[in-house]
């Protein structure tokens, strides 16, 4: 397990009658502020300006291909050559992470071929190396690729 300790992030939130709508930064458009939706954009700002991933290789709700319409992986970040390198899946904070919400990371994962996998309810996050041998469940967010290429 690893420690997605969320610092105070400032989020620009909007309300409609009931509802509740928060700005996500990659789809630069507001989304319906749900529990998932909270987690989500945690995880987007605290792999943006905690860890340093760029935000210009994220993608939130990416279709999976060859999976049925509807099937989408949360966050996908990619490496420099623009190959998924990280997929994140974000569950409700009351959703425990278990053997079932693996199995659906890992199913989204597959055609994808990322090298890790990050799962998080926003409480307990996961993290595979999908590529080592035997699979390695990791203790720490590794750094962006891109960042040793830079300097």
């Amino acid at each position: 397990m690893i420690d997605l300790s969320f610092p105070d992030f400032t989020f620009r939130v909007m309300h409609r009658g009931q509802r509740s709508y928060i700005f996500d930064r990659i789809r630069r458009r507001y989304v319906a502020l749900k529990p998932e939706e909270w987690v989500r954009q945690h995880v987007l700002h605290y792999l943006i300006d905690v860890a340093g991933y760029p935000a210009g290789l994220m993608a939130v709700e990416k279709r999976i291909p060859g999976h049925a319409a509807g099937r989408r992986a949360d966050i996908v970040v990619y490496d420099p050559a623009l190959q998924p390198w990280m997929v994140v899946e974000c569950k409700a904070p009351e959703v425990p992470i278990g053997e079932v919400a693996l199995m659906q990371a890992a199913g989204y994962n597959f055609p994808l071929q990322a090298r890790y996998l990050l799962i998080t309810n926003g409480h307990s996050a996961w993290l595979c190396d999908g590529h080592a041998s035997p699979p390695a469940w990791l203790d720490a967010l590794p750094p962006w690729p891109g960042k040793t290429q830079q300097g």
